[in-house]
């Protein structure tokens, strides 16, 4: 605290409440002037505001550059913010085009499997495949179509371009299709134009072996492969694909069925063959009798 030694007064408090009067009387006058309605004073203000406000400017560069950093700050919250709606939308978009991808795969199936010319008195029923065996061992498909649907062992499956397999198991509501690939497969077919008869024989690799034919010599690569329908197995002159010479210089059948690709399958009706119970009459007519028996000269 200041004082003076000698004398022991404190000249503080009466100069601080002197400086505090003459700013009160001071902000008084402001206050009075700035309220006198009259043209010279106007024009007092209007000089004084000319002189004081533009000298004050760099009183005010920090809260204007303030003011920018906040408005630039949240200019870049808007900007990040709209990132991140813009990558949103991008990932539903992608996701619907991927719908739309398997959608147009879908259609292109079973566009397919319409355009695909049958006998007219074959009829199918069109199963969706649900899974898939995931063996190495055995190559088979699962449909959603079985007994319900009038699903039977044996009827043979086609894709839109040729043939897959056949039902070798029948569910209420399910069934499985035994690939041509699969080693339990044996098929009896026709390769054209030749004619040779042979059997298709799945090894579980995607070019089943063709075995027991004729005359090897006439066949070669390129020509066709159908279904002979001996047997009654298959139903005759259904694709299954073309002759190739494999890697280990047997011949094989290359497929025309898509097997990575299989989402839609036909399921063959195929109608019972007729039973042969009387073989002798396919060569003797019924409607002749027995024949004479001619008198042998005596001896």
């Amino acid at each position: 605290m200041a004082m003076d030694r000698g004398s022991g007064q404190d000249f503080v408090g009466p100069l601080r409440r002197l400086l505090v009067g003459i700013l009160l009387l001071f902000l008084i006058g402001i206050f009075i002037v700035w309220r006198i309605d009259s043209p010279r004073v106007e024009r007092f203000r209007a000089d004084v505001i000319d002189r004081v406000v533009p000298s004050f400017d760099w009183v005010m560069a920090p809260i204007t550059g303030t003011a920018r950093i906040v408005a630039d700050f949240q200019s870049y919250t808007r900007i990040y913010e709209q990132n991140q709606e813009l990558r949103r939308e991008l990932r539903r978009l992608q996701s619907w085009k991927e719908a739309a991808l398997q959608l147009e795969q879908q259609n292109a199936r079973l566009r397919d499997l319409i355009d695909m010319q049958l006998d007219p008195r074959l009829t199918y029923v069109t199963g969706v495949v649900l899974a898939d065996s995931g063996s190495p061992f055995r190559q088979s498909v699962l449909l959603n179509v079985g007994s319900r649907d009038g699903v039977r062992d044996g009827w043979a499956t086609i894709d839109g371009l040729g043939l897959v397999g056949r039902i070798s198991g029948v569910g209420a509501e399910t069934s499985r299709v035994m690939l041509l690939t699969d080693t339990s497969s044996r098929i009896p077919v026709t390769i054209q134009p030749s004619g040779q008869k042979a059997i298709l024989v799945g090894d579980n690799t995607i070019g089943p072996l063709i075995e027991f034919l004729e005359d090897p010599d006439v066949v070669r690569p390129g020509d066709r492969i159908v279904s002979s329908g001996d047997g009654g197995v298959f139903p005759a002159d259904l694709l299954i694909g073309s002759v190739t010479l494999g890697t280990d210089r047997r011949l094989r059948a290359r497929l025309v069925a898509d097997y990575e690709r299989l989402e839609f399958l036909r399921v063959l009706r195929s109608q019972p063959s007729e039973a042969i119970t009387d073989p002798g009459s396919l060569i003797a007519n019924p409607g002749i009798g027995p024949m004479p028996v001619q008198d042998r000269p005596d001896g």
